[in-house]
């Protein structure tokens, strides 16, 4: 039995938690989603995921704080992030502190693929 790559996304926006990963399953992946940073460490999921698609701006715990957190955790999952607020700041932070991609919404579902194959090269 081959295992598909788990994704997991998270994103505070409910259409993007249904619509997303609809896509990401057609390109062969394996879902979970999460409505916030803290359901996301709160589940049996974070060993599990081989990829995170992740939200910049979200209530409670960010993108950022996420990716922080998880570090801290040393737990080490590729992380995309994506965000509708687009800031050249934040996106460069998020990528001096080991994100593999920031893709601004909307985005291309060729940008998509490219950024989740890049990150499951680095995993």
């Amino acid at each position: 039995m081959v295992m598909k790559s788990l994704v997991s996304v998270v994103d505070d926006d409910e259409s993007v938690r249904e619509s997303l990963p609809d896509l990401l399953r057609e390109f062969g992946f394996a879902v979970q989603a999460f409505s916030s940073a803290e359901e996301f460490l709160a589940s049996d999921w974070i060993d599990r995921t081989d990829c995170l698609l992740l939200d910049v701006v979200m209530p409670g715990m960010t993108g950022p704080g996420l990716q922080q957190e998880l570090k801290r955790r040393q737990r080490h999952i590729p992380i995309v992030f994506m965000t509708a607020h687009e800031n050249e700041a934040i996106r460069s932070r998020a990528l001096e502190d080991g994100a593999v991609d920031c893709l601004s919404k909307p985005f291309s579902q060729t940008a998509l693929l490219d950024a989740l194959n890049a990150a499951l090269r680095v995993s």
